[in-house]
């Protein structure tokens, strides 16, 4: 693909300072502030009704905030919307396309807002739709609508890429190979902001990530930053028999789990007992010897690396796939 290879110069991509905006009697967008830098991949999570889609929605110029400033590229979309428009490249979390219109035909219509871009065949191949050329938007799986989705945001050849939920319905493959794409768009300079309900996804591909929550952001940093928040480099995940959680036969006291040494935090979650566990391999046994001297029979047992996930839920209490 004939990216641009010129690394941006300036000042941020994206500033935002004091944003707010309101529905009614609900605050979608209370106070926030956040600056992503130039050639950064920068993540935006959050369960919904966080005020996510609000915030993209106000930096893609789609919605107009109540109060504070936002800066993209520079620009401002009240007196530069006609040069944000040539400069950015968005791919909203649902795209409808013209059932009639062909991949080919569809692509040829987008290259046509743009005074620079990159090629139809070009973007074809990206995509990997080279087999469906000629086939009717209609009649596309929801993974290759995504990937045309994908190929219609990068045909203006943009320095800042939005990104909603990009790899949504794509198989492994496609997602990797989309992947591999984000990686070659951040090497040739382009900023991407990205919301995504892959955690792996986000690991891997920001640079740094915001995960907010009622309006504002609650943490920000790199992944690594995020996850080392947990308070261990591992979690221990288990149920017991017999009536748990809450009282009766088979309740734990919390204060036997977190006195044992390596456990650094504990938590329940729909009757899931979560530890945050430093050296593994000497607290796994001691969880054992306590439970054991409780009379507790464990139905359900594993061990995971902390990730992102466990940082999100221990914000929020919430998955992020909930509703």
């Amino acid at each position: 693909m004939n990216y641009r290879t010129e690394k941006a110069e300036g000042g941020p991509s994206l500033q935002l300072r004091g944003l707010r905006k309101a529905y009614a009697d609900v605050q979608a967008v209370d106070g926030l502030d956040l600056e992503v830098a130039r050639g950064e991949c920068f993540g935006l999570l959050g369960p919904n009704g966080a005020g996510k889609t609000t915030t993209i929605e106000i930096c893609e110029g789609l919605t107009a905030p109540d109060d504070g400033t936002v800066e993209v590229l520079g620009l401002n979309w009240r007196t530069g919307a006609g040069e944000l428009r040539q400069r950015i490249g968005i791919q909203l979390q649902e795209t409808q396309f013209p059932d009639k219109l062909t991949v080919e035909e569809t692509l040829r219509l987008f290259r046509s807002f743009f005074k620079r871009g990159i090629s139809v065949d070009k973007l074809i191949e990206t995509a990997q739709l080279e087999e469906k050329r000629r086939s009717r938007v209609g009649g596309l799986s929801g993974g290759q609508k995504q990937r045309l989705a994908m190929a219609c945001a990068l045909v203006g050849d943009p320095e800042l890429l939005f990104l909603d939920e990009p790899t949504t319905g794509l198989d492994p493959q496609a997602r990797r190979h989309l992947w591999d794409l984000v990686d070659r768009l951040k090497q040739a300079g382009r900023t991407i902001i990205l919301t995504t309900h892959y955690m792996e996804e986000a690991e891997r591909l920001c640079d740094r990530v915001a995960i907010m929550d009622h309006g504002r952001v609650i943490a920000l940093g790199t992944p690594q930053q995020l996850i080392a928040t947990v308070g261990g480099e591992d979690i221990v995940e288990f149920a017991v028999g017999g009536g748990e959680p809450g009282g009766g036969h088979g309740a734990i006291d919390p204060a036997l789990l977190t006195a044992i040494p390596g456990v650094q935090s504990h938590r329940v979650d729909a009757g899931l007992h979560q530890l945050s566990v430093s050296e593994l391999h000497l607290a796994v046994p001691r969880i054992f010897a306590a439970l054991t001297g409780q009379g507790l029979h464990l139905s359900e047992f594993r061990t995971h690396s902390a990730t992102l996930e466990d940082v999100f839920v221990r914000l929020t209490g919430r998955n992020l796939r909930d509703e």
